[in-house]
Protein backbone atom coordinates (compact mmCIF):
# COMPACT_ATOMS: atom_id res chain seq x y z
CA UNK A 1 0.00 0.00 0.00
CA UNK A 2 1.78 3.60 -0.92
CA UNK A 3 1.53 6.07 1.74
CA UNK A 4 0.52 9.36 1.11
CA UNK A 5 3.29 11.97 1.21
CA UNK A 6 2.56 15.12 2.93
CA UNK A 7 4.40 18.43 2.07
CA UNK A 8 5.08 21.43 4.41
CA UNK A 9 3.23 24.96 3.64
CA UNK A 10 6.51 26.84 5.00
CA UNK A 11 7.83 28.78 1.97
CA UNK A 12 10.73 27.48 0.07
CA UNK A 13 13.98 29.71 0.10
CA UNK A 14 16.61 29.87 -2.41
CA UNK A 15 18.67 27.30 -0.41
CA UNK A 16 15.76 24.59 -0.12
CA UNK A 17 16.60 21.89 -2.11
CA UNK A 18 14.20 20.27 -4.95
CA UNK A 19 13.82 17.11 -6.99
CA UNK A 20 11.86 15.31 -9.10
CA UNK A 21 9.11 13.44 -7.22
CA UNK A 22 8.30 10.76 -9.75
CA UNK A 23 5.84 8.95 -7.58
CA UNK A 24 3.62 12.55 -7.76
CA UNK A 25 4.39 12.63 -11.23
CA UNK A 26 3.07 9.13 -12.15
CA UNK A 27 -0.05 9.51 -9.88
CA UNK A 28 -0.78 13.10 -11.70
CA UNK A 29 0.30 12.92 -15.51
CA UNK A 30 -0.96 9.80 -17.36
CA UNK A 31 1.46 10.71 -20.13
CA UNK A 32 4.66 10.29 -18.39
CA UNK A 33 6.07 7.51 -19.68
CA UNK A 34 5.15 8.61 -23.12
CA UNK A 35 7.47 12.00 -22.26
CA UNK A 36 10.19 10.24 -20.53
CA UNK A 37 10.48 7.93 -23.59
CA UNK A 38 10.68 10.97 -25.91
CA UNK A 39 13.21 12.07 -24.14
CA UNK A 40 15.52 9.09 -24.63
CA UNK A 41 17.96 8.73 -27.47
CA UNK A 42 17.14 6.95 -30.46
CA UNK A 43 19.00 4.03 -29.38
CA UNK A 44 17.56 3.64 -26.23
CA UNK A 45 13.96 4.84 -27.50
CA UNK A 46 14.30 1.73 -29.83
CA UNK A 47 15.01 -0.67 -27.35
CA UNK A 48 12.37 0.29 -25.15
CA UNK A 49 9.30 0.53 -27.14
CA UNK A 50 7.95 -2.50 -25.70
CA UNK A 51 9.29 -2.43 -22.54
CA UNK A 52 7.19 -2.51 -19.25
CA UNK A 53 7.59 0.47 -17.90
CA UNK A 54 6.61 -0.90 -14.72
CA UNK A 55 10.19 -3.31 -14.86
CA UNK A 56 12.10 -2.91 -11.89
CA UNK A 57 16.22 -3.25 -12.29
CA UNK A 58 18.79 -4.14 -9.55
CA UNK A 59 21.65 -1.25 -9.83
CA UNK A 60 24.64 -1.19 -7.63
CA UNK A 61 25.19 2.35 -6.58
CA UNK A 62 28.99 3.19 -7.13
CA UNK A 63 29.68 5.13 -4.60
CA UNK A 64 27.95 2.83 -1.54
CA UNK A 65 27.74 -0.33 -3.12
CA UNK A 66 24.36 -0.61 -2.06
CA UNK A 67 22.19 -2.56 -4.21
CA UNK A 68 19.06 -0.90 -5.27
CA UNK A 69 15.90 -1.65 -7.25
CA UNK A 70 15.38 1.10 -9.56
CA UNK A 71 12.56 1.82 -12.79
CA UNK A 72 14.81 0.85 -15.60
CA UNK A 73 13.34 3.63 -17.95
CA UNK A 74 14.50 6.35 -15.53
CA UNK A 75 17.24 4.76 -14.75
CA UNK A 76 18.51 4.39 -18.15
CA UNK A 77 17.39 7.82 -19.22
CA UNK A 78 19.40 9.22 -16.15
CA UNK A 79 22.50 7.36 -16.50
CA UNK A 80 22.93 7.18 -20.44
CA UNK A 81 20.43 9.49 -22.69
CA UNK A 82 20.33 12.47 -20.44
CA UNK A 83 24.35 12.66 -20.51
CA UNK A 84 24.19 13.54 -24.39
CA UNK A 85 25.87 16.84 -24.87
CA UNK A 86 22.29 17.77 -26.97
CA UNK A 87 20.10 16.60 -24.01
CA UNK A 88 20.09 20.48 -22.22
CA UNK A 89 20.43 23.35 -24.49
CA UNK A 90 20.44 27.35 -23.80
CA UNK A 91 17.27 27.54 -25.25
CA UNK A 92 15.53 25.35 -23.20
CA UNK A 93 12.25 26.84 -21.54
CA UNK A 94 13.08 27.21 -17.65
CA UNK A 95 10.70 24.34 -16.53
CA UNK A 96 11.82 22.07 -19.03
CA UNK A 97 15.86 22.80 -18.09
CA UNK A 98 15.44 22.70 -14.63
CA UNK A 99 13.72 19.20 -14.87
CA UNK A 100 16.33 17.96 -17.21
CA UNK A 101 18.77 19.23 -14.58
CA UNK A 102 17.63 16.78 -12.52
CA UNK A 103 17.66 14.07 -15.06
CA UNK A 104 21.19 14.71 -15.76
CA UNK A 105 22.48 14.62 -12.30
CA UNK A 106 20.66 11.41 -11.59
CA UNK A 107 17.93 13.43 -9.48
CA UNK A 108 19.83 14.91 -6.38
CA UNK A 109 18.49 17.20 -4.74
CA UNK A 110 19.37 21.22 -5.53
CA UNK A 111 18.37 24.32 -4.60
CA UNK A 112 18.05 26.92 -7.00
CA UNK A 113 21.22 28.25 -6.24
CA UNK A 114 22.92 25.15 -7.47
CA UNK A 115 20.47 25.41 -10.54
CA UNK A 116 21.52 28.28 -11.48
CA UNK A 117 25.01 27.83 -11.39
CA UNK A 118 24.01 24.85 -13.60
CA UNK A 119 21.97 26.97 -16.06
CA UNK A 120 23.24 30.24 -16.23
CA UNK A 121 19.87 31.82 -14.82
CA UNK A 122 18.85 34.34 -11.97
CA UNK A 123 18.32 32.25 -8.61
CA UNK A 124 15.03 33.92 -8.00
CA UNK A 125 13.23 33.36 -11.21
CA UNK A 126 14.21 29.76 -11.09
CA UNK A 127 12.43 29.68 -7.44
CA UNK A 128 9.41 31.46 -9.09
CA UNK A 129 8.81 29.13 -11.08
CA UNK A 130 9.33 25.95 -9.08
CA UNK A 131 8.10 26.83 -5.71
CA UNK A 132 5.20 27.96 -6.43
CA UNK A 133 1.16 26.85 -5.90
CA UNK A 134 1.82 24.26 -9.07
CA UNK A 135 3.89 21.59 -9.59
CA UNK A 136 5.55 21.08 -12.74
CA UNK A 137 6.46 17.97 -13.86
CA UNK A 138 6.81 16.53 -10.44
CA UNK A 139 9.98 19.14 -9.42
CA UNK A 140 9.11 19.72 -5.61
CA UNK A 141 10.98 20.72 -2.33
CA UNK A 142 12.97 17.69 -0.79
CA UNK A 143 10.86 15.97 2.30
CA UNK A 144 13.46 14.81 4.90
Amino acid sequence: MSEKKTFSLVKPTLDTPFYIDFDWWQENDRDWRVYLRSLMCEEHQALFAEWDDEKMLDWVDPETAEVKVVNGLQHTLMTHCALAPSFLEERTAMVEAVFRTFLINGNKPMSSVELAEKLGRPANTILRTIAGMRVYRGIRPCCN
